[in-house]
């Protein structure tokens, strides 16, 4: 077995495993992606990293410099890893009402949490973190939703291992957050072959599934419309926090412990299974289960999980 030089060159080559098995059409078959093997835990050490290199080689960022950005926790998180390893301070603005690991796990990294309100989501950390960096232009503030780095990352790497791996991919659904993932990811594939469907996954209008956006609902990522993605998407689909939280309890029948985004995608894939003749989809695994341990999700009343989930951020 090989011997890496640092944590980091860990991040990606992430293995694909069937779940075929929750597929409600037996000429389709479904195969998650395991993000949740990245160090940091999730599919957003890939663009975290990225940023970061980025911004080293182009001079923004450098020893002592500060590193800001908004998060509901993923992208924090892999940021703050990496700003440990290479040295930097990292600040992040969170959320009041995020689930309590993300909170700690951003701790234990060392980054200083700038709290804002719960109900104003992701969106309003977002809105915080922009009025801070303005007032500190000394500091590097990536942006994941304006960065270019974050659909290369895909578009250079989970895209590639998917089209090594997968070849015969039909459809690839994800969630629509800072669409990093599918944009990278879909136009790769669409490049290898134009007939891959790109299907997006995102929560009613006015309900928090917090790690994945509506674009209805008034912002639209610069980096989903930088890379033309209203022409990418070939679908895009309503999840609901309730099916999201009975496809993250069903996902541990093929032994996968995930996130709840990951259930809100697997949702989502079995709703593609249902409307297709025939085909093979790849959907991402976000994350693990650990930090949503204290949300009750796998063990409390459903109807119970999915009410806290209208005032706690799970995703």
């Amino acid at each position: 077995m090989a011997v890496y030089e640092s944590i980091l060159d860990l991040i990606g080559n992430t293995p694909i495993v069937e779940v075929s098995s929750l597929s409600p059409n037996p000429r389709v078959r479904i195969l998650a992606k395991l993000e949740g093997q990245n160090p940091g835990g999730s599919v957003k050490d890939r663009a975290a990293k990225y940023m970061v290199e980025e911004a080293e080689k182009d001079g923004r960022l450098g020893p002592g410099v500060t590193v800001l950005e908004s998060s509901s926790g993923n992208t924090g998180i892999a940021l703050a890893m990496i700003c440990k390893m290479r040295g930097y301070p990292f600040k992040v603005v969170l959320p009041e009402n995020v689930s309590i690991e993300r909170r700690q796990l951003l701790e234990i990294w060392g980054a200083e949490i700038i709290p804002s309100p719960g109900s104003e989501g992701s969106n309003g950390a977002m809105r915080r973190a922009h009025e801070i960096a303005a007032d500190h232009p000394d500091w590097f503030f990536p942006y994941q939703y304006g960065n270019p780095a974050n659909p290369r990352a895909h578009y250079e790497g989970t895209g590639p291992e998917i089209w090594r791996d997968v070849p015969e991919i039909t459809h690839f659904i994800a969630g629509l957050g800072t669409a990093g993932t599918l944009m990278g990811v879909g136009r790769y594939l669409k490049e290898r072959n134009p007939g891959i469907q790109v299907w997006a996954v995102e929560p009613p209008a006015g309900e928090m599934v917090d790690g994945l956006k509506n674009l209805d609902e008034g912002f639209v990522p610069p980096v989903f419309v930088d890379n033309n993605g209203f022409e990418l998407l070939d679908s895009k689909m309503i999840v609901r926090p309730r099916e999201s939280i009975e496809w993250t309890r069903r996902l541990t029948e093929v032994g996968i412990f995930a996130g709840i985004s990951s259930g809100a995608i697997m949702a989502a894939a079995v709703k593609c299974a249902e409307r297709i003749e025939e085909g093979v989809i790849v959907t991402i695994v976000c994350d693990g289960g650990w930090k949503y341990l204290s949300t009750g999700v796998w063990t409390g009343d459903i109807d119970e999980v999915t009410e806290r989930a209208r005032h706690i951020i799970y995703f």
